[in-house]
């Protein structure tokens, strides 16, 4: 027995056909597969064709419902296929992003080694007596720079154990994106594609901050938002703290939040700056380049440990380099009247593989003229070391240049001459592996031995 189907067609968009009646179910079927052709292809010549084949083929059900079948299927593979094409297309499209955006941060920094060249830690001169002096560096600015890093450095890293356009291998991705790049001489990390971008020291515990500790970065001063510090406590909430790309430093989220802009005269814009952080015993300060830009008293936050990131994109990345952690800090704390035997620093730093002073070092050098001139009659051998890079006659030269330009430097400062000595050690006496950074950062240091 044969069941007829009522349907009204009332869509103007068929042209005006009129209302069908007593439709068998074959045409009921037909009609609805017809109704989404048509809302899928909106061709009316195929539809009318479709429609006035199932009013007069009602004879041939069997035949006329293996077409139904056919079209039904024809249907589902046009639409499968089309997917499956529009997949395709959005993955290539994808993979195109990712390839300009790599383009992008190249040609970027490209930019940005053209306009920073010459401004690097590379140039140097040679004196008469072997050691380098930096040109153009003005030592004199930094005559009240008081920042000492901490007795033992914990993190170090200047990127040049990774290959340029990678990944570092001694840090780990939070958020956004994050590539190694050239910028000038040195390896850079260049953070992107993050509203906050975080990259995080690979440490071996997740707590490593005790109650003093220093953080030292150089970082690019390009068009965008600058280098934020993110410090955990114990309960992993986070407070930040932001070197801007004008020299300000400003926290947020702590409990009594500060800023404070350069106090410079001129903040250079697209060039290399020194920031520095010391946390002691619940109080903070922060350093850029020659000056101390704010100091945040009777801070009640713990941190465990720290993040790098802001807001980089393509078009202004976060840049930062030579990054080194330390625990203790040392905020003037060698006592007047100096009874050791021997003070051991970590904080005159050189071009690599030369015994070019570099400014931020002026930080313990001070600390060392206080010591001499609150102590008349004391007297300094400068014992130069240095890693296990490189061959050991070398590193004994070398090591020796560095003590020359320390005593040199010293001497300008208005230390009598008679009053210091130099040797060089070479990789002698490590007090570190040098297996890794952190411990081949540790042999790298000058040492004042009483005599």
């Amino acid at each position: 027995m044969s069941h007829n189907f009522i349907v009204y067609i009332w869509d103007a968009k068929f042209g005006g056909l009129p209302a069908v009646k007593h439709l068998t179910f074959i045409q009921y079927q037909a009609f609805f597969i017809i109704t989404a052709i048509y809302y899928k292809t909106r061709t009316m010549k195929k539809i009318k064709l479709l429609i006035a084949g199932c009013l007069f083929t009602a004879s041939v059900n069997a035949q006329f419902g293996g077409f139904l079948n056919n079209v039904a299927n024809k249907v589902s593979d046009d639409e499968s296929n089309k997917a499956a094409n529009d997949i395709e297309k959005a993955m290539e499209a994808k993979k195109k992003k990712q390839q300009d955006s790599v383009k992008q941060v190249k040609a970027k920094q490209d930019s940005i080694q053209q306009s920073s060249s010459g401004n690097g830690n590379g140039s140097s001169t040679t004196g008469s007596s072997g050691a380098s002096t930096s040109a153009g560096i003005d030592y004199k600015a930094y005559s009240n720079y008081d920042f000492v890093p901490g007795d033992t450095i914990i993190f170090a890293d200047n990127f040049k154990e990774d290959m340029d356009g990678e990944f570092p291998s001694h840090w780990g991705l939070d958020a956004g994106q994050g590539v190694l790049n050239k910028v000038g001489n040195d390896e850079a990390f260049s953070l992107t594609q993050g509203n906050l971008a975080l990259v995080y020291p690979r440490m071996k515990s997740p707590s490593y901050f005790g109650n003093a500790y220093t953080i030292e970065f150089d970082y690019f001063a390009n068009n965008g938002y600058g280098v934020t510090l993110i410090f955990k406590d114990a309960t992993s909430t986070q407070k930040y703290l932001e070197y801007n790309t004008q020299g300000a430093v400003a926290s947020t989220n702590f409990s009594r939040d500060f800023n404070a802009t350069y106090p410079g005269a001129n903040f250079a814009p697209n060039t290399w700056h020194h920031a520095a952080f010391i946390y002691k015993n619940g109080e903070i300060k922060c350093y850029v380049d020659q000056y101390r830009v704010l100091i945040m008293p009777s801070v009640v936050e713990k941190f465990s440990s720290v993040e790098f990131g802001g807001i980089g994109t393509l078009e202004n990345p976060i840049i930062f380099k030579n990054v080194r952690i330390a625990s203790g800090g040392n905020m003037n704390m060698i006592p007047r009247k100096f009874t050791g035997s021997k003070i051991v620093t970590h904080g005159i730093h050189f071009d690599v593989g030369k015994a070019t002073i570099l400014p931020e070092s002026m930080g313990t050098l001070n600390m060392i003229v206080n010591v001499l001139n609150n102590n008349p009659g004391l007297k300094f051998e400068i014992d130069g070391y240095t890693d296990n890079s490189g061959t050991a006659q070398s590193n004994v030269t070398l090591s020796q240049q560095r003590a020359d330009a320390v005593k040199t430097q010293l001497v300008s400062m208005g230390i009598d001459a008679s009053r210091l000595t130099t040797k060089g050690y070479g990789e002698a006496n490590p007090v570190s592996t040098n297996d890794t950074q952190a411990g081949r950062a540790n042999n790298r240091r000058v040492e004042f031995v009483k005599i």
